[in-house]
């Protein structure tokens, strides 16, 4: 009773917020106009084209839509009859799933979470199962869903401790959705002990690993390392700092000050991780006293080039491929760090800072294995990190033991994607 009077408050305040939501997507708007795109699919308003009867798959952002390509690759090949259709909830991610799959999949945004745009949703696609990434629960969809029989799957399930201490305080919401999945599949012992004390049932959860360890190169990637490799002249050295958030910027061209000083012919490539911040980060770098020059430009890297930002999507993993030394950004803030799984896909030593918190499994099994560093926090960031990077642009020795030990890893923890899929065509065939 009580969780059936929560579900009912919180339909009723997000029906409230809507209006509110979508105002906060139009302000968006102003730094990412595709944010005032197909509004009318944020209320659950779909075009008519769209196939039912499939099976939905849902994945916020880049990151997401990247981890999940070999699974939703060889769900179209398993269910050639079935449409599959892909939703995000943000225009980079929407801008990733038409370059990934163009018209093999069908795709849409997420409604928000309220009663009406989600049953309009349904009413739509009218699926036979929905997947779930992560941390995304939604639960007004989920408990719409199973009023529906859709068979629910939450794939790549992560609940840190950190986010157990949130989800407590709203144990009353988001318990019951946790237990109306069919199937709950963790990333890590840790995180199904954590889904367990939040409530999932014991026979629905099982750990099958991490599907961001199934990264793996294919001709596309390939393609794009030629073409960015065929831009870049034979510089000496360079350093590929990815993901970067406010703040990164600063501190990567502070560090890089330093490097030049030592090696002049340096080359520090930026990859903003939101395409609104894309001029920003370029006049940034020039404000720095540096010579810069855009992917977008699509011209040669010329040897007084400082800093080459990647102003595109869906390259940072063909540019990983070229660098000398990576560093991860978003983990020298709140932010708590992106994948480093993807420079050890070539073997590249990676650096990263002191949160973390996004990557603990992954990032305790590179540190057994020698294959990560990370800086601790201290007063001098930008000397740390400069110190780090010299050190393995000249010793390339432990630079290459670096590299060889992450993509070992990677190697000996893929798998998740091919567990993922045969618990969802056990799913939809009950």
């Amino acid at each position: 009773m009580r969780f059936t009077l929560a579900l009912v408050l919180y339909r009723l305040l997000f029906l409230l917020l809507t209006p509110l939501l979508l105002v906060v997507l139009l302000l968006r708007s102003i730094s990412h106009k595709a944010y005032r795109n197909r509004l009318f699919e944020r209320l659950g308003l779909l075009a008519k084209n769209l196939k039912p009867h499939g099976i939905i798959v849902h994945a916020a952002s880049v990151g997401e839509i990247i981890a999940l390509k070999p699974f939703i690759s060889q769900l179209l090949i398993l269910n050639p009859d079935s449409p599959i259709t892909v939703t995000t909830f943000t225009p980079t991610g929407s801008a990733q799933v038409q370059k990934l799959f163009a018209d093999k999949v069908q795709h849409c945004y997420l409604p928000l979470d309220n009663i009406i745009s989600t049953a309009l949703f349904l009413k739509r696609l009218q699926p036979k199962a929905m997947v779930f990434m992560e941390t995304e629960l939604w639960p007004n969809l989920i408990a719409q869903c199973k009023h529906k029989q859709v068979k629910l799957l939450l794939v790549n399930g992560r609940l840190s401790d950190k986010s157990m201490r949130s989800y407590k305080k709203l144990s009353w919401l988001i318990t019951p959705a946790i237990q109306r999945f069919d199937k709950i599949l963790t990333q890590s012992q840790v995180n199904q002990d954590n889904y367990l004390a939040m409530g999932a049932n014991e026979n629905s959860c099982k750990l099958s690993g991490n599907l961001k360890f199934d990264v793996s190169l294919n001709n596309e990637t390939k393609s794009k390392q030629q073409a960015l490799n065929n831009l870049l002249p034979a510089v000496k050295k360079v350093w590929l700092i990815a993901s970067t958030h406010p703040g990164d910027e600063t501190l990567a061209l502070k560090a890089f000050e330093k490097i030049r000083k030592k090696i002049p012919e340096a080359l520090l490539i930026i990859v903003p991780r939101h395409p609104e911040r894309f001029e920003q980060v370029a006049k940034l770098a020039r404000e720095a006293g540096n010579n810069v020059l855009q992917r977008s430009q699509n011209i040669p890297v010329t040897p007084d080039t400082h800093v080459w930002v990647i102003d595109t999507l869906g390259e940072l993993l063909a540019a990983c491929s070229l660098a000398d030394v990576v560093t991860m950004g978003g983990s020298f803030s709140s932010i708590g760090g992106h994948n480093p799984l993807e420079p050890a896909l070539f073997k590249k030593p990676v650096i990263v800072g002191p949160n973390m918190s996004n990557f603990i499994e992954i990032l305790a099994q590179l540190k057994t294995a020698q294959g990560i560093i990370q800086l601790l926090e201290n007063n001098n960031m930008a000397q740390a990190l400069s110190d780090e990077v010299l050190r393995l642009f000249t010793d390339e020795t432990s630079a290459k033991a670096l590299g060889n030990h992450s993509y070992q890893v990677v190697l000996a923890n893929q798998g998740a994607t091919e567990q993922s899929l045969a618990a969802l065509q056990t799913l939809i065939k009950r």
